[in-house]
């Protein structure tokens, strides 16, 4: 992972807002340069372009909380090519764009031609209102695809009911001890008792009677 973060000191010395331009690549073997060169073309400064060589699906990455917590004030706009530079992930993408609104940080992304119109003064109100919009539809997608997950966890469930591997559905993979075999038959022939039993094979209680159940039927494989 690289990050390039540039100027981090003597920034907003002034009240003069800023913009800042955020590129991401998910692994350093990609190129930024597509992203580069659509923010030169609006009259980017190196020192104004923060990178990171990251995954999308962590919003942890060092340039991107650079912006947050050291460069970004209220008032200041952010670029950004598309909103998956900020995260692949729905959920976080409507936190990130919140926190944009309750910051009054300007989010302008490239690819939605409508947050790059500057509204009117006296008329911000647009903005807020593309940006509520956005909110609202990253909100319905992550919904659904919860609910899209949720169904299909269903339905595997539902399928796997009738398959040999229900029975052992959400349960870790037993490892049977190698004195399982000589302690139930000391077991089944009353030789020891199942307190004993469980001690010796150091399996739990629900468990050993679900073995046990097997191995007088002769289902368990040893």
């Amino acid at each position: 992972m690289s990050t390039n973060v540039k100027s981090l000191t003597n920034v907003h010395t002034t009240t003069e807002y800023r913009t800042y331009y955020y590129a991401r690549v998910s692994s350093t073997g990609q190129n930024l340069t597509r992203q580069l060169e659509a923010f030169h073309k609006l009259g980017a400064e190196e020192r104004e372009i923060i990178t990171d060589k990251a995954s999308g699906k962590d919003i942890g990455r060092p340039g991107y909380q650079a912006l947050k917590t050291t460069l970004l004030r209220s008032g200041d706009t952010l670029i950004v090519t598309s909103l998956d530079r900020l995260s692949r992930k729905k959920e976080d993408i409507k936190a990130e764009l919140q926190y944009f609104k309750e910051n009054n940080i300007r989010l302008k992304i490239l690819d939605i031609p409508t947050t790059l119109i500057d509204p009117p003064e006296g008329q911000e109100w647009i903005f807020d209102m593309v940006l509520n919009i956005l909110i609202e539809v990253m909100s319905s997608i992550a919904e659904q695809e919860r609910v899209t997950i949720r169904e299909r966890q269903r339905q595997g469930i539902e399928a796997l009911k009738h398959t040999s591997a229900w029975e052992n559905y959400g349960r870790p993979n037993l490892k049977i001890p190698e004195n399982y075999p000589e302690v139930m038959r000391r077991w089944t022939s009353g030789e020891i008792t199942a307190v004993a039993a469980m001690n010796l094979t150091g399996i739990k209680r629900t468990t050993f009677y679900r073995l046990a159940a097997k191995y007088k039927k002769g289902e368990l494989k040893l």
